[in-house]
């Protein structure tokens, strides 16, 4: 009979958000560490490594055997892309390369799921090994909970599972209960998966009908797994630390600089409630600048390895959605003590830069400080404050300037100067900006869409941007000075086979790029496509065409940021990689308080190590993309609901896509795309050059490629299964017939025989995110 102890340990060790751990911190997390309990544990694990099934790692800590069960396999956790494809990312912390798991080859496994996977292929490009491969076994489901459509179908009742995820149905063999009806949204569990086709499960929850409040909030993080409400121990714990706030300004008071009587002011969106960083600036007198940037020290209310910092960690980052939040940490620290609110006393870990007058950094400061904040100001009213508008808008009402302190506005004033100049610095050395649109979602009162409007672009965004990358970089290079291993924010260059793609299409849309991809190119590209019709298409693809940011301890530098060393430390509150810079930087502080921070070169003690780190980075970029995946997927399943009212509705929209079953379109109103099938395109045959991003029409030699405008008209929409079906009614830029061609398609109306590549895919398949090496505000 199996041992539970073994396989509670065996389980936690398996999990995605494990890294190594030395005995005492692995019994910590399992909650085996009361005395007798703790024993027990220690002869579990040692009879676990006696079979093999458990090893030491790096400085003593407990993993799993190496990951590559075999020559051919890897074992790790399965990554899925919407466009069908998916990765495997490995377990074993010494592994830093994933395994490329093509279309179709994933064996049925979801994102987060615990898989074996065989490698079928090798190859090498630039001396870099490149493997792909196939799933063979499930060894560990990330959830079986999935949120669906209940419904009754042939005497059985099922749950049909809500996304492309997940998409097999699930049978209740026991039924939902005599009080429920078909249509409802439900949350079913399997409890039986022997059948592949057709799972068995039990109904959990009803969320409710489809259209309810809040229904598809809830379906969504059903969908993506995210964390629920805070355990008990952690909102106590929270609560413990909010009421030290006040004993802890007076005993800490002779170890922080009190700034608490200098001009600092937030800047932050209008409905912002965790402020997690400030700004002071001033100029000296032999005219440079001295920027002070102020971060929340959330790191001094949470504790390293109590309940609070194990649930952060596992969180990884809060996850915002239209309407609603999910904390990384509970609001009464992140919206109360940690949030740097107006005219109170807060704790901050401060970095003061030196700039010349050409904007480069001079030097750096570091410090625990005490502040509090001037002014809590919002990005639209510091810009009007700025453009010195009569009117300044505020959320309980408009404003006149003489309404302000006259230091808060020539604060604001320096600011702009300041980041104007930093801007062109970075423009200088090779920083990358695209120009991409943005939309807000307007709700009404029951969480749906009525509306959208445009994201605000005041210059107030980019000036904090600017404040919070300088920072950042600050931090980073006093890290890389003390040789330790840390979480870097790394963005690698371009892959060769992207930029080669990039190439060609940006020369069928009649431009040019060098053989030799460098950023210099690149801005110069995008500053020639400024106010042109196809500037949005080809910065789609220039973003397309980039690796996606990631933590890591590697030293890989920030492509799109032209930085050479970067890390993120200006949002503890929200993301977990800055909490772990916060505690490195203490630590740096405190050496430097007992003399070992002079020129003399003395390394910090008690670090993590870069295997801990890697493996710990691995599981916050999981949990990045996690979050980002699910506020993509809950905007998209508001906007799908609103327009599956409007079948027949017409659109302003964009080509972004080419594939061999149809073309993309992203509607500009809502900035969704969806499929328009070769059957539903104009009344011709179609030849494919997806390589050039064009197709055109046999008969009528009609060329349409990606950036082309045109009408299309919606003709189906299925919110649980995420399409989104169109129609071109008319085209308002066409390219001229293109030279070459390949692959055909046929509209139905024509097509008297099997048509080629009629492969399913998802019609709402989305772009990229751009690598975010600066602060994303909280909306």
């Amino acid at each position: 009979m199996p041992n539970p102890l073994h396989q509670r340990i065996l389980q936690h060790l398996q999990s995605s958000v494990y890294r190594p751990q030395k005995p005492r911190l692995l019994a910590h997390e399992l909650q085996l560490t009361e005395e007798g309990r703790y024993p027990a544990f220690r002869q579990a694990l040692r009879e676990l490594m006696d079979n093999g099934r458990v090893t030491l790692g790096a400085s003593g800590s407990i993993m799993l055997p190496t990951q590559r069960v075999g020559r051919d396999e890897v074992m790790g956790v399965y990554q899925h892309n919407r466009r069908g494809f998916g990765f495997v990312v490995p377990t074993d912390p010494a592994s830093h390369e994933d395994l490329f798991i093509p279309e179709g080859q994933n064996g049925g496994a979801i994102t987060g799921d615990t898989v074996r996977a065989r490698i079928t292929s090798r190859g090498n490009r630039d001396g870099k090994a490149l493997f792909s491969g196939r799933v063979v076994d499930i060894l560990k489901r990330t959830s079986r909970r999935f949120a669906g459509t209940l419904v009754r179908r042939a005497g059985q009742w099922l749950v049909l599972p809500d996304g492309n995820n997940f998409t097999r149905p699930i049978l209740l063999p026991d039924g939902p209960g005599k009080a429920q009806r078909p249509n409802l949204k439900v949350v079913a569990e399997i409890t039986d998966d022997t059948d592949p086709d057709l799972p068995r499960g039990v109904l959990l929850e009803v969320l409710g009908a489809e259209g309810q409040k809040d229904v598809d909030l809830k379906s969504v993080i059903v969908q993506f797994n995210l964390p629920a409400e805070f355990p008990d121990e952690v909102i106590e714990q929270a609560s413990t630390a909010a009421e030290r706030l006040n004993l802890a300004h007076a005993a800490d008071a002779p170890a922080r600089y009190d700034l608490s009587d200098q001009m600092i002011c937030t800047i932050d969106p209008d409905d912002a409630k965790d402020y997690d960083d400030a700004i002071s600036l001033r100029r000296l007198d032999n005219g440079n600048w001295e920027l002070g940037v102020h971060i929340a020290d959330v790191a001094h209310y949470v504790p390293e390895g109590e309940p609070l910092d194990m649930e952060a960690r596992l969180r990884g980052n809060s996850v915002y959605f239209p309407g609603h939040v999910i904390p990384m940490l509970p609001e009464i620290l992140s919206n109360g003590v940690c949030s740097l609110q107006e005219a109170v006393p807060r704790l901050c870990k401060s970095v003061f830069v030196t700039f010349n007058q050409a904007a480069r950094p001079l030097s750096s400061k570091y410090a625990n400080t005490l502040i509090r904040s001037a002014r809590r100001l919002r990005y639209r009213e510091a810009q009007a404050i700025i453009d010195g508008e009569k009117t300044i808008p505020h959320p309980d009402g408009d404003r006149k300037l003489s309404d302000y302190d006259p230091k808060v506005v020539e604060l604001l004033h320096q600011m702009n100067e300041l980041a104007l100049r930093l801007q062109a610095r970075r423009q200088e050395d090779g920083q990358l900006v695209l120009e991409l649109p943005e939309i807000e979602l307007v709700l009404d009162e029951q969480g749906q869409v009525v509306g959208t409007r445009a994201e605000d672009t005041s210059f107030t965004h980019t000036l904090i941007e600017m404040f919070m990358v300088e920072a950042n970089e600050a931090v980073a290079r006093l890290l890389d000075s003390l040789q330790v291993p840390f979480l870097r924010r790394v963005h690698p260059q371009p892959d060769l086979d992207d930029a080669a793609r990039l190439r060609q299409f940006v020369h069928v849309a009649g431009y040019v790029l060098p053989k030799t991809l460098d950023r210099k190119a690149l801005q110069v590209l995008l500053k020639q496509l400024r106010g042109k019709p196809e500037s949005f298409a080809i910065n789609l693809a220039v973003l397309k065409s980039l690796t996606r940011a990631e933590y890591s301890p590697k030293v890989e530098g920030h492509y799109a940021l032209a930085s050479q060393h970067y890390c993120h430390f200006t949002s503890p509150i929200r993301r977990y990689a800055d909490l772990t810079i916060h505690r490195l930087l203490e630590k740096y502080l405190a050496m430097r308080e007992k003399g070992g921070g002079g020129k003399r070169k003395t390394k910090l003690e008690d670090v993590p190590s870069f295997d801990e780190l890697a493996a710990l980075g691995k599981q916050l970029s999981f949990t990045e993309r996690r979050g980002d995946d699910a506020e993509r997927e809950l905007r998209k399943v508001k906007v799908l609901t609103l327009l599956q009212k409007q079948v027949g509705a017409q659109f302003s929209g964009v080509i972004t896509g080419i594939t061999q079953f149809g073309v993309f379109v992203q509607l500009r109103e809502y900035l969704i795309d969806g499929l328009i099938r070769y059957e539903n395109l104009l009344d011709d045959w179609w030849d494919v050059d997806e390589k050039s991003g064009v197709i055109r029409g046999q008969r009528s030699g009609t060329v349409i490629g990606i950036g082309d405008v045109c009408q299309a008209m919606i003709v189906r929409v299925d919110v649980a299964r995420r399409e989104l079906d169109l129609s071109i009614v008319e085209l308002s830029k066409s390219r001229r017939p293109a030279a070459a061609t390949t692959h055909t398609a046929k509209s139905a109306k024509k097509d008297k025989g099997p048509r080629r590549s009629q492969r399913q895919s998802s019609p709402t398949a989305p772009k990229k995110r751009a690598p975010r090496g600066v602060k994303k505000k909280k909306r």
